[in-house]
């Protein structure tokens, strides 16, 4: 057999496994768009529980101002 001859089973095995791999990159992208979507979601309610956790934290700093102020 010659170096140039080109197997049709082997090539067909291989244009078999690119599809797969096409098939499973689309899903992947898929994915990481909803990723990023619940990221940029997430990240105004991580802002308001930030807000909330200092103006509370803030009140019990100010409330153990004024009980242990002497």
């Amino acid at each position: 057999m010659s170096e140039d001859f080109l197997d049709p089973y082997k090539y067909g095995k291989l244009v078999a496994q690119v599809e797969t791999m096409e098939k499973k990159i689309d899903t992947m992208e898929a994915d990481i768009k909803k990723l990023v979507m619940m990221a940029e979601r997430s990240k105004g309610s991580l802002w308001a529980i930030m807000g909330a956790a200092s103006v509370f934290g803030g009140f019990v700093a100010w409330m153990a101002d004024t009980i242990f102020r002497r």
